[in-house]
């Protein structure tokens, strides 16, 4: 396992509520476990400048921002991780883990925001050294589920209302008629059962 993993690009993403980060914890603890060097990163985020956007891009009081204004900031923000962390991490055989990548464009701004799946992924062609990473695992949880489990103040993304996260919902499921290794797994339940989900994945590929 160390050698199937080492110098892998590993994505999970999801809806909001879905409970990535969680997971991409335990992931990284498991992968970790195995003897191998393993990294996490979310998206947007990370570098200095992929903070500052995510700000941008989170913040309620954008609310005018446009599904191609946002594209185009979050494949910014990825370009800037790649050079900074993911692309050097994985020349030096790292396993990188990420919290969201261009599934989650293709998702929210390509489906829900009807921006188009096929020009989140031009967009994302031309702007970033890799589009796909070895394996996606949408972790997928109905509305209702993500509600409940967001007892918090929401952000920008988070308040586009139910119509718009149900579509999200659909984007992402209709993941896997554009690539291969894009995995989806049952996030409604408890935390180990879709630790354990995720695992499987992992190790059947």
């Amino acid at each position: 396992m160390k050698q199937k993993l080492a110098g892998k690009f590993l994505v999970l993403d999801g809806p909001d509520g879905c409970g990535k980060s969680t997971q991409v914890r335990l992931l990284s603890e498991w992968i970790a476990e195995q003897d191998v060097d393993v990294v996490s990163y979310r998206d947007p985020g990370t570098t200095v400048v992929g903070e500052k956007i995510r700000d941008i891009l989170l913040d309620p009081s954008h609310e005018g921002m446009g599904d191609n204004v946002e594209v185009l900031l979050y494949m910014a923000a990825r370009a800037q991780v790649w050079k900074e962390h993911i692309g050097p991490d994985l020349k030096t055989g790292k396993c990188v883990l990420m919290d969201r990548w261009v599934s989650s464009t293709c998702a929210y701004q390509g489906w829900a925001g009807g921006f188009g799946i096929e020009k989140v992924l031009t967009i994302g062609a031309d702007s970033l050294e890799r589009l796909w990473p070895d394996v996606t695992i949408v972790l997928d949880v109905d509305l209702e589920t993500a509600r409940r489990r967001m007892q918090r103040d929401l952000d920008r993304m988070e308040q586009k209302g139910d119509a718009y996260h149900a579509k999200v919902r659909e984007g992402f499921l209709r993941l896997a008629d554009y690539h291969s290794d894009v995995k989806v797994v049952d996030a409604t339940e408890g935390v180990e059962e879709v630790h354990q989900d995720v695992l499987k994945y992992i190790q059947e590929i």
